[in-house]
């Protein structure tokens, strides 16, 4: 990381084409620069838009964040098609042999990470030479906004990568990696920061032109997470002695208490795929934060569009009402196994090729193929086979694909505070049960190992369970994941290994890209096992 102008460029932040829904819509800044830029509030807006886009843009290329824990979890598998390279084998199985010429699988991410925070860190450099005055309300708020939009950043690739460069101002330097409390360090000073620097405007009271905004709420939440995987994963007490157990339990209570959210009543109408005539839609009661995606996206830089989901689609075939993609994620047999038949989540969250009495006509070109593939995130299609992002006018399916991302549900903010050791642990618990099993309801205690399990279904295809499984130690998470199992290559039974071996050796962390390191000099050092 030589020279970090490689992968971050100012004219990116001033480049602030409208990028999503609602309040992302802005003027393009094309004709500023960073001397005469960054003096009013409204200067801080548009650069706040960026930030925001940055975030956006940080999946449109490389390997997405939701689709690596998906495919590195006992899930699914890599699949995608026969005659493809082996990348996502690789990552699938933590084996740099199996795709050697693969070394920089991860190296748009890394970089789009980096634009993202360089974009924050512009902004949060700048925000004293803003006149505020009259404004100074929107300081504070603006600040929160971009400070949570970096520890979200810096979240994902802490886990991915663990060994970091951690940079919290612009800068050209050769910046070596960080330990890795420091970077969670940021990451907590950054959240609780943004917690209590935004307005508690509850849910039903917000402004539905600002949905997809970050919320108080938002912060709360992703601070409860953050502080269960790096104490569970490093077997900590507390937040690097910026957030207490309690202090974590009070950010989620006071969501519950405060936030105006609740579940939606059926499962299945979270999802669109599960639920063509009764989808809630985007930024419903149960959803605490979303990355927003429309289908405006173009071959000329305009990344609005879901990029990653197009992965998940059923491989090169449109079956009504799921739409064509290229069959990677083929989802394990085991996931769908876990489900007691009864319970609504099965066929809302996964796709059952034989279940659904699909004709899928393909597994000559499908690696991988399980006869299951993920519903909650994937294309869809007319019952005359026609893309419906290209339909609403959308460029290509490809990168047109409009759902949002979300990230943080309300269900996800019960399960934590229940497994913290809330007083109201056995309702909260209850209630994310009840809605999936209706009348097949039946209590169970609260416990650790109920909560995992309970998290595994409610959350599949959502790129959490992996995490899950390594907060809970590397040898719980390599025995979950690792096994030998026979899938169909082309149509061809073929037995595929997952090593436990392989998967503590690089202790469950992506490759480093190859690029990275020679950039810098060989100062970035790769992480074990690859």
């Amino acid at each position: 990381m030589k020279n970090l102008k490689v992968y971050i460029l100012f004219t990116a932040l001033l480049s602030l084409i409208a990028c999503s829904k609602n309040f992302l819509d802005t003027e393009d800044v094309t004709s500023a620069t960073e001397q005469n830029f960054y003096k009013t509030p409204n200067d801080a807006w548009k650069a706040l838009v960026g930030v925001y886009d940055g975030l956006q843009r940080v999946w449109s290329g490389g390997i997405a964040f939701p689709v690596a824990s998906v495919i590195m979890s006992d899930e699914a598998y890599g699949g995608t098609g026969n005659s493809d390279g082996f990348g996502f084998q690789m990552m699938d199985e933590f084996d740099k042999l199996r795709s050697p010429s693969d070394q920089n699988l991860f190296g748009d991410s890394w970089s789009l990470y980096y634009k993202a925070i360089y974009r924050a860190n512009m902004l949060l450099g700048h925000l004293d030479g803003v006149d505020w005055k009259g404004n100074e309300g929107l300081r504070k708020t603006y600040e929160a906004e971009t400070r949570f939009i970096r520890a979200y950043c810096y979240f994902d690739m802490v886990r991915l990568w663990e060994n970091i460069p951690l940079i919290t101002k612009p800068t050209t330097d050769n910046v070596p990696q960080a330990n890795v409390d420091s970077v969670y360090k940021l990451i907590a000073d950054d959240l609780t920061f943004a917690a209590a620097n935004l307005p508690a405007t509850s849910y039903g009271a917000q402004d539905p032109s600002t949905r997809g905004r970050v919320t108080k709420w938002a912060a709360a939440s992703l601070l409860g997470r953050v502080f269960l995987y790096y104490t569970g994963a490093y077997g900590k007490a507390d937040l690097v002695g910026v957030v207490s157990k309690a202090a974590a339990l009070a950010y989620l209570e006071d969501v519950i208490n405060n936030g105006g959210f609740g579940l939606v009543d059926k499962f299945a109408n979270l999802w669109p795929a599960a639920s063509l005539n009764n989808y809630v839609g985007e930024d419903n009661k149960e959803t605490v934060f979303a990355i927003k995606y429309t289908y405006t996206s173009d071959w000329n830089g305009n990344v609005d569009g879901n990029n990653w989901m197009v992965l998940y689609g059923i491989r090169i075939q449109s079956i009504y009402p799921y739409g064509m993609g290229w069959g990677g994620a083929t989802v394990n047999p085991k996931l769908w196994n876990a489900y007691a038949p009864e319970d609504s989540r099965r066929s809302a969250s996964i796709i059952s090729i034989k279940d659904e009495g699909l004709d899928f006509q393909n597994i000559k070109d499908q690696r991988e193929y399980t006869g299951y593939t993920i519903k909650k995130y994937t294309p869809m299609a007319d019952a005359a086979g026609r893309s419906l992002a290209e339909k609403m006018g959308g460029v290509s399916f490809m990168i047109s694909q409009y759902q949002d991302y979300v990230s943080i549900r309300y269900a996800d903010v019960l399960l934590m505070a229940a497994e913290l050791g809330a007083g109201g642990a056995q309702n909260y618990f209850d209630d994310v049960r009840k809605r999936a099993l209706g009348n097949s309801f039946v209590q169970i205690p609260v416990n650790e190992a109920n909560i995992m399990n309970e998290r595994r279904l409610e959350f599949a295809g959502e790129g959490i369970r992996y995490w899950d499984l390594l907060r809970q130690g590397i040898n719980v998470a390599s025995a979950a994941i690792a096994e030998s199992v026979t899938v169909q290559n082309g149509g061809v039974n073929t037995v595929k290994t997952i090593s436990a071996s392989k998967i503590i050796e690089t202790k469950g962390l992506v490759q480093i890209p190859y690029t990275q390191i020679t950039l810098s000099n060989n100062v970035l050092k790769q992480n074990q096992g690859w």
